[in-house]
């Protein structure tokens, strides 16, 4: 793979637009392509939203929209793109097919990466011709902001393959995450639906409203999590002992029904709770005014950890240092 100057963005919704958004940030020329009515001036505004946040980071964000550029034709995309970052919907199906038709478009040394949150990648490249340079590159909301991004390959991958698509990542200001076995759901995503589940049982049982739920998160362990993780955190709380003690002191709980990890049935009812809980907790401010309002504050927290050089501070001011 050469020098990547042009990406190919195949589907531009919430993440497909996010990923736009970070690729011309960095310089890049974006030409992307989306079915859907009036994708082209949907994926511009999402694009222009968050050119506040990438202003506050320093990228200069004047000529982001003239290096954009859409067309209804797979066939011309793939043959203009030095990286093919797919971000269709989650259907294993559509991605089988739409992966082996850029396959069979697209240049043998261009890498075609999916963003897809959970589906095996030897399930997406099973009818493409070349499967060695399909990879799954998997962000997070907003991806022009969140530097994770979970990199696997399928069984045909090429691990050459796999490292090009983390060294084009981390030249992003990404922390790449080389996940090291296929497995549905990936790692963090497994992790955000086992407390996911739990979430929706609480509020089909009554426990707790969602704006509860969400406040055990905020004030608390949320503000670990953004910089020490799970596993890091249960480490101090067994004191000078670490690990070891947590486990021989709390390990006897996990006998204890504090989780249900099985998904409760998704009723009517409880759609219901959950569309009021949030809709209050939006207080009637529109999905782009919270857009903003969580991007200020995730740089907030990225910022005053890259004071302390730490966790995903480190990256922002490895980010920031390499641009200088």
């Amino acid at each position: 793979m050469g020098e990547i100057k042009t990406v190919g963005v195949v589907g531009t919704g919430v993440i497909g637009a996010g990923w736009s958004a970070r690729f011309l940030a960095r310089g890049l020329t974006v030409i992307a392509s989306d079915p859907a009515p009036d994708a082209e001036q949907k994926l511009r505004d999402k694009v222009g939203n968050a050119e506040p946040a990438l202003s506050r980071l320093g990228f200069k964000t004047d000529g982001m929209q003239q290096r954009l550029t859409f067309t209804a034709d797979l066939t011309h995309l793939c043959s203009s793109a030095d990286f093919i970052q797919e971000s269709a919907p989650e259907n294993e199906d559509l991605k089988r097919r739409l992966h082996a038709a850029l396959d069979k478009a697209a240049a043998e040394q261009v890498i075609i990466a999916s963003s897809s949150s959970g589906l095996l990648p030897s399930r997406i490249q099973a009818d493409c011709q070349h499967p060695e340079r399909i990879v799954v590159g998997h962000p997070f909301n907003p991806v022009y902001l969140l530097p994770l991004v979970e990199v696997l390959g399928g069984e045909k991958t090429s691990s050459a393959c796999i490292t090009q698509a983390v060294d084009f990542y981390q030249e992003l200001g990404m922390h790449p995450l080389r996940v090291r076995s296929e497995v549905p759901g990936y790692i963090s995503d497994r992790l955000q639906e086992a407390l996911w589940r739990e979430a929706l049982h609480m509020v089909a049982e009554g426990v707790a409203t969602t704006e509860e739920i969400d406040d055990a998160i905020i004030y608390g362990p949320g503000l670990r999590w953004a910089f020490m993780g799970t596993c890091l955190t249960f480490h101090l709380a067994g004191g000078d002992v670490g690990m070891r003690h947590m486990l021989e002191q709390f390990g006897p709980a996990l006998k204890l029904p504090w989780t249900k990890l099985k998904a409760p049935e998704l009723t009517g009812e409880l759609i219901d709770r959950m569309v009021t809980g949030t809709q209050d907790q939006a207080a009637g401010r529109s999905v782009a005014e919270l857009e903003r309002l969580r991007d200020n504050c995730l740089i907030a927290i990225m910022q005053a950890l890259a004071e302390l050089n730490y966790a995903s501070g480190q990256t922002l001011a490895r980010d920031q240092a390499s641009r200088r």
